[in-house]
């Protein structure tokens, strides 16, 4: 399978080089690198040209003409990718040698898979390994308690654990998530991983295949906690969330997570044409849970309830509308 690699850039002079490299020298030689800068005016132009003069074979450069920012920038890059296996790419990670190899593998192992995403390394400025927990180490930590991963589910009702700097994706699944939907707090990766997921096509690599970088000037970021046993426990809850728990704090946290799902599901419906269907179904399904498990809370604990709901709707916390 040929390789494409899609890498935007903006602003990123200090860290660019490193991840170019990492990119050249993996064990499985990558086909194609489409690079889209989105206006930067710092040495990134320069630094990227000077890559496509060593490369002319695989090089591509394209400057915005504006601004496009992350996600639009994404969508015009994977585009542009005219081989089979599209890698997405930040400009200031790092791969590790195999990563690509690692990938390629898994997809002819799982010929039914199209997004493959995977665990990762964190690291600071100065390439420092991170003493970190990582969002990506949730699906691990899932794995260990037994549980069956229903991805889709995950996606839906906790939030996204798929980063778009892990992701590979087949370019015939590319058309079913183009246009990228524009909705606040909500990214490209996660909506390549929400429809892949749907499909049951979308898997996730236990593998620690790259180092994710921490420093000032990360469009994106939020992805390291602190290493304890409670955030682990924390973490596992909030994305494995115990339905037979009928304490009053996990009632909470339940309508919370329901209620705040239901709104990017109605979000999505709102900012998209394509793939409706899911979310008219989230939708059904996450009403129906709240009204269930606010009766239940109702019923098993009338007055702090009572003394939630007021609250609630002074602070505008577990609201559907």
């Amino acid at each position: 399978m040929k390789t494409s690699v899609a890498l935007c850039t903006y602003n990123g002079e200090k860290y660019i080089k490193q991840q170019l490299d990492s990119i050249l020298k993996q064990t499985v030689p990558v086909d194609e690198i489409i690079v889209c800068d989105d206006g930067s005016t710092d040495t990134t132009i320069s630094i990227i040209n000077s890559y496509q003069k060593q490369y002319p074979e695989i090089f591509k450069v394209h400057i915005n003409e504006q601004n496009l920012r992350s996600v639009k920038n994404f969508e015009k890059a994977v585009s542009l990718c005219t081989n089979e296996i599209i890698f997405l790419s930040d400009q200031d990670d790092i791969w590790i040698d195999e990563k690509v190899q690692i990938y390629l593998n898994h997809f002819n192992k799982n010929p039914n898979i199209s997004v493959i995403a995977s665990n990762g390394y964190g690291i600071d400025e100065n390439d420092n390994i991170l003493n970190v927990i990582t969002i990506w180490d949730v699906i691990p930590f899932i794995r260990k308690t037994g549980k069956e991963l229903n991805y889709f589910e995950i996606i839906s009702f906790s939030g996204n654990i798929a980063t778009g700097a892990t992701m590979a994706i087949k370019k015939d699944f590319i058309q079913k998530t183009i246009p990228f939907p524009m909705v606040p707090e909500f990214h490209h990766d996660e909506w390549i991983a929400l429809i892949a997921a749907s499909e049951n096509k979308f898997d996730f690599l236990d593998t620690k295949t790259f180092y994710y970088r921490q420093h000032q000037n990360q469009q994106v970021g939020g992805v390291f906690f602190e290493n304890t046993e409670k955030r682990k426990d924390r973490l596992i809850k909030f994305f494995n969330p115990n339905f037979n728990d009928i304490s009053f704090s996990n009632y909470k946290h339940i309508l919370k997570r329901t209620c705040n799902s239901y709104k990017k599901n109605v979000g999505l419906l709102n900012n998209t044409t394509i793939h409706r269907n899911i979310f008219i179904k989230n939708i059904e399904l996450f009403e129906g849970i709240f009204h269930k498990y606010k009766h239940e809370m109702m019923k098993k604990y009338p007055f702090r309830s009572f003394f939630l709901n007021i609250s609630d709707k002074i602070n505008n916390k577990r609201q559907l509308k």
